[in-house]
């Protein structure tokens, strides 16, 4: 038999379940003490068995013992409940009641909150999805007005165009690049020139190999692998830098100075991603072919004179226009995408993270978009010698 309930105040503030059995034979459960996570976190486990040992039914609760109570505890006791307030319950006296009776209601709420269908949820995220796509547009289009009409500005006062900040970005997003494009390139001409000469020497087209990388590395992989690399590298830290700025107030001081944020910052970054571009192109290429002609020397015993000499008459010189073109246009956009995710940013950390993530994907995302449309528009350039 249960030990007596003693009903006097504990000054004890360790949380405790005191359990007996009136003359009716009904049990009554008194809960003492503070029933916080910071007096729980080492009695959790046997409060909860010992909760779980008192029956649902038939059970009078008493709280007016409990001295502090957190969302902690009143999760607790509401498992124990069943997940529902008990009929007979004891409640402490004002202010306490008030403010159990507060965090029971809100377990109450959430727990008969009924749960969307999936259907509706994808839906629901669906068109949340075209709202944040129609957001992006609306924005992007505004600033693509502004470039232009601050084009028209710098065209009639030629002072205001920033040369030190072009100058700066051009040597970060060019000359610092030109290690990891190297790097990059020389491995995947290596590769590409492995796996192509396997296939070629199968069927005694060696020679061809040549055509196969020229026309390939100039016209298509060069151009591409040259622009996502800047867009991971370059792009993502204009977005930083823009997002920075915004998170401490900056370009809200450039605002209030009547300075404009596009012939300040975003145009320099086009203008020198668009110039630098081009040339990291070039020495990706370069690189890329170098590691194929290192490959086919050692598969197919080309030498090295021989692939240099036949690189020109197999490569028609459109296809190089063509690579310096595409590149030009995808340092161009590659700015104006890291640009525009940068000035989206709000004015916190979580947020700077995001917006840096989601202008690299969105940069990857565009250049090979508008590399499919090139590729689709200028199919006939280049190929015939």
């Amino acid at each position: 038999m249960d030990a007596p309930l003693d009903t006097r105040p504990s000054a004890d503030p360790s949380p405790r379940l005191l359990r007996e059995s009136d003359e009716g034979g009904r049990l009554r459960a008194r809960l003492e003490g503070d029933w916080t996570l910071l007096a729980l976190r080492e009695r959790v486990e046997a409060l909860r068995g010992e909760l779980g040992e008192v029956p649902t039914a038939n059970v009078s609760w008493d709280l007016s013992a409990v001295r502090r109570l957190d969302p902690t505890g009143a999760l607790l006791l509401w498992q124990a409940w069943g997940r529902r307030q008990p009929d007979d319950l004891r409640w402490p006296p004002a202010p306490l009641a008030d403010m159990f009776q507060a965090l029971f209601s809100r377990l109450g709420s959430k727990q008969g909150k009924p749960a969307k269908p999936p259907r509706a949820q994808n839906v629901r995220q669906f068109g949340q999805g075209l709202l944040n796509l129609a957001g992006h547009l609306l924005d992007a289009t505004a600033l693509l007005g502004q470039v232009v009409r601050d084009l028209g500005t710098l065209a009639r006062h030629p002072a205001l165009i920033a040369w030190k900040d072009i100058s700066a970005h051009i040597y970060r997003s060019g000359a610092q690049a030109l290690g990891i494009t190297a790097l990059v390139g020389v491995l995947v001409g290596i590769t590409l020139s492995y796996l192509t000469a396997k296939q070629l020497q199968s069927y005694g087209a060696d020679i061809y190999v040549i055509n196969i990388l020229g026309i390939s590395v100039w016209r298509e992989l060069g151009p591409l692998l040259a622009a996502i690399l800047v867009a991971g590298r370059s792009g993502s830290a204009m977005t930083a830098q823009l997002g920075v700025m915004r998170v401490t107030q900056e370009l809200d001081a450039l605002s209030v100075m009547g300075i404009s944020h596009t012939i300040r910052l975003v145009l320099p970054k086009m203008v020198a991603l668009s110039l630098s571009l081009p040339l990291v192109m070039t020495w990706t290429s370069s690189m890329v072919l170098l590691g194929g002609m290192i490959a086919a020397r050692a598969t197919l015993g080309l030498e090295y004179v021989q692939f240099l000499q036949g690189l020109p008459a197999a490569v028609p010189v459109a296809n190089l226009w063509l690579g310096l073109s595409k590149s030009a246009v995808f340092g161009l956009l590659i700015a104006f995408v890291a640009c525009h995710f940068g000035l989206r940013i709000k004015p916190n950390s979580e947020s700077l993270g995001t917006g840096t993530t989601a202008s690299v994907v969105a940069s990857i995302t565009v250049v090979i978009i508008v590399d499919a449309i090139f590729a689709v528009m200028f199919s006939d350039v280049g190929l015939k010698s």
